[in-house]
């Protein structure tokens, strides 16, 4: 995916977007993916996200944590499903940002699972927390009054 494609991602429309294979250890006895592969896969595309808009420099010196997750399980996915990924960015206070993911089938009308994260900003040095800032804004392409709604 080039660059372009992974700035200004404000909704569902606009958000950065990825391919996900499902593999035999992502499914439980149920025969469906597991609830907690739907986070490992909403951190995936958030972490393709990052890297792909982020140089070389901005990953040295920040990394990002993840605070909190809220995640709504709607259909499942079963084997032989493919599965698209979709983020992208809420709002930002301090050093947290928030994060949708949006993960279903190519082509459903509805998501498999919605996942709303709050990611922390960190100093790669200190560990500490930091604000995030114009340098991180302008890396993604967006307004430093970011505050867009989950759309869907």
């Amino acid at each position: 995916m080039p660059l372009s494609a992974a700035r200004g991602c404000v909704s569902f429309d606009a958000a950065f977007s990825g391919a996900i294979d499902p593999v035999a250890d992502d499914f439980d006895e149920l025969g469906h993916v597991n609830n907690a592969v739907y986070l490992k896969w909403a951190q995936e595309i958030a972490v393709r996200h990052w890297s792909l808009i982020a140089t070389p420099e901005m990953k040295a010196k920040w990394l990002w944590v993840v605070l909190r997750h809220e995640i709504d399980y709607r259909d499942p996915i079963l084997p032989g499903d493919g599965v698209i990924a979709r983020t992208w960015l809420g709002a930002a206070e301090g050093p947290r940002f928030d994060r949708f993911v949006d993960i279903r089938k190519p082509g459903a009308a509805r998501a498999a699972a919605s996942v709303k994260s709050t990611w922390v900003m960190i100093d790669a040095a200190t560990r500490r927390p930091k604000r995030v800032g114009a340098e991180i804004f302008e890396a993604f392409g967006v307004s430093l009054s970011l505050s867009p709604s989950p759309g869907d």
